[in-house]
């Protein structure tokens, strides 16, 4: 029977270049995940502040500060911010836009409202401003 010099049955020359490698593999997905996780919390951010640049484009034209149809004006807002218009609709004197996009393969969507004060009260001459 032959014997095996015990240097060579304890030898770990190289467990640490498998534990380096193991390693920043793990920071680098982690990493990765997380700067997803970031840019989908970003772009959320800029779909609601596109959806509320939109309405308030539409309720410009709506109230007659601005020339045009409301939905046109929504749809360039909303083309500005690389969203898509998916809903446009007045309610008295608000608008209603929804817009949607897609974030990391998900398609997501926001909505915002925007005109006159209080517009989807009953008017009258003493909730009327502009009126008297």
């Amino acid at each position: 029977m032959t014997r095996v010099p015990l240097t060579l049955v304890h030898d770990s020359r190289g467990v640490g270049s498998a534990l380096i490698i193991g390693l920043v593999a793990v920071v680098a997905i982690t990493g990765l995940t997380l700067l997803g996780a970031g840019h989908a919390l970003v772009r959320g951010q800029q779909v609601t502040a596109a959806a509320d640049a939109a309405a308030l484009a539409a309720a410009d034209v709506l109230l007659g500060w601005a020339p045009g149809d409301p939905c046109d004006a929504a749809e360039r807002v909303a083309a500005a911010h690389r969203v898509q218009l998916s809903g446009c609709a007045a309610e008295g004197l608000s608008t209603v836009v929804r817009v949607e996009t897609g974030i990391l393969g998900i398609t997501v969507y926001r909505s915002a409202r925007a005109g006159a004060p209080n517009a989807l009260r009953e008017r009258s001459a003493e909730s009327c401003v502009w009126c008297a």
